[in-house]
């Protein structure tokens, strides 16, 4: 009879301490899911971001694209009417 209490207190505080971890891991899986949370909010915000900033850049392409064709313009223009003069000035 000296072994059935000490197996039952035994039984208990393993029921006490599976009851606390148990309590325990719920609460880190808990924390852990509310910080998975606040980060995929933070990433939503940073893509909603990232999208703009492309679109931005997309329509800013277009432009740069034009700027250097007006550019090429200029310089073959500039060319022309110098070219001739600068070829002259460099055959004599």
């Amino acid at each position: 009879m000296n072994n059935q209490p000490i197996a039952t207190f035994n039984t208990a505080r393993t029921v006490a301490t599976t009851t606390t971890a148990t309590a325990s891991g719920s609460t880190v899986k808990a924390r852990q899911l509310a910080h998975l949370q606040s980060q995929l909010s933070m990433l939503s915000g940073h893509l909603a971001d990232t999208d703009s900033l492309v679109r931005v850049t997309a329509a800013q392409a277009a432009y740069l694209r034009e700027l250097g064709s007006w550019h090429a313009g200029l310089f073959m223009a500039a060319s022309k009417v110098l070219g001739e003069d600068g070829g002259k000035e460099s055959r004599q």
